[in-house]
C-alpha cells in the first residue's frame, strides 16, 4: 500500500507545486502589467527579461484596433482557446490541453505607444510545460502574421 502511495504523492506533489492560480476577480479595464513568470519552466511573458521566459510581443503592423480585433478573432475561432474576460486593451483567456485537458491561463495586453501587443502563457499546474505556452503564442503570433495584422 504505501508502495503506491508514494509514486502518487510525488505525481500530486509535482503537478501542484508551482500552481499560480490567476487573479480572476479583476477589472480588466484596470490592467496594465503582465505578471512576470514563476521561476518554474512552464510561462512565458513579452515583458519578462529572465532569459528562457521571454519571448517576443506581437509588432503589430497598420492599424491597432484592427489588429487587436484580429487577435480576437483568432483566438474565438481557436476551440481550445476561451475568452474569460477582455476590454479595448486586455483580453484574458484560458486554453486547455490537448491530451490532460490541463488548463493554461493566456493574456494579451495592446500597449498602443509602443504599438505591440504583450502576451503571457503560463500553465497552473506542474513544474514543465514541454514547451506548450512558448509554441501557443508562436501559433498566435503565425495566425496574426497570417492575417497581416503583423509588423516583423
Amino acid at each position: 500500500m504505501i508502495q503506491v502511495m508514494i509514486p502518487a504523492l510525488l505525481l500530486a506533489v509535482l503537478l501542484t507545486g508551482c500552481a499560480e492560480m490567476p487573479d480572476n476577480n479583476v477589472d480588466p479595464a484596470t490592467v496594465t502589467e503582465l505578471a512576470s513568470c514563476p521561476s518554474s519552466p512552464n510561462c512565458v511573458c513579452s515583458t519578462d527579461t529572465g532569459g528562457s521566459h521571454h519571448i517576443d510581443p506581437l509588432k503589430v503592423g497598420g492599424n491597432l484596433d484592427s489588429s487587436w480585433q484580429t487577435l480576437r478573432d483568432i483566438l474565438g475561432a481557436d476551440g481550445s482557446i476561451s475568452i474569460v474576460a477582455s476590454d479595448g486593451h486586455y483580453i484574458r483567456a484560458e486554453a486547455k490541453t490537448r491530451f490532460l485537458r490541463f488548463t493554461d491561463d493566456v493574456e494579451f495586453l495592446l500597449d498602443r505607444e509602443a504599438g505591440v501587443i504583450d502576451m503571457r502563457s503560463a500553465s497552473r499546474l506542474g513544474y514543465s510545460d514541454l514547451g506548450k505556452n512558448r509554441s501557443r503564442l508562436e501559433g498566435v503570433r503565425s495566425a496574426m502574421r497570417d492575417a497581416g495584422a503583423l509588423d516583423d
